[in-house]
């Protein structure tokens, strides 16, 4: 059996895996490793035919995550009694992990453009083996990330009725006019 040939990395790739590694909690028992924070830096066009990577950079405190406020209570209770309307809804079942992100990214934007207020996101329970769904642990994780933070104002799990722990409010910002 031969292995395949051991491709370099590119910054884009370490950006994203940082990004995967800070997300990922350690398995019962193992200790959290820390990953460096990984700096994409523009390339000048003739410096770019160098083999070696550019030093990294020097370690600095991660920054503090920006957490998405959850829905206040009035407002939970008017969606959840049909008072307030939910203007949209996508189902994320089946999909994969970056299916799903793109997916939502996309409706989200385009619920933001179009002066949504009220969305509702299904991501599913999750296997019935007993664990937890991978959508349903990610998503609220993706909400509060930068690429999303333009759009989301807050979110919180749905009604019963609406899909429960399997389904989230989701609140988007105002559009400016």
């Amino acid at each position: 059996m031969s292995r395949r040939p051991e491709k370099a990395l590119t910054d884009d790739d370490r950006v994203l895996w940082s990004l995967v590694a800070r997300t990922a909690t350690p398995l019962k028992g193992r200790t959290t490793v820390e990953v460096p924070l990984v700096a994409v830096t523009p390339v000048s066009a003739g410096a770019g035919s160098s083999a070696t990577p550019p030093p990294a950079p020097p370690a600095a405190k991660p920054k503090q995550q920006h957490v998405a406020h959850v829905l206040d209570d009035p407002t939970l209770d008017k969606l959840a009694k049909g008072r307030l309307p939910i203007e949209g809804r996508v189902d994320l079942h089946g999909l994969t992990q970056d299916e799903a992100h793109s997916l939502l990214y996309s409706f989200l934007s385009r619920a933001h453009a179009g002066g949504v207020r009220y969305v509702l996101v299904i991501t599913g329970k999750g296997s019935s083996s007993g664990g937890d769904g991978v959508l349903r642990r990610s998503v609220p994780a993706w909400l509060s990330t930068p690429l999303f933070r333009p759009l989301v104002s807050s979110h919180d799990h749905a009604a019963r009725h609406h899909g429960g722990s399997g389904a989230l409010y989701v609140r988007l910002r105002r559009t400016r006019a």
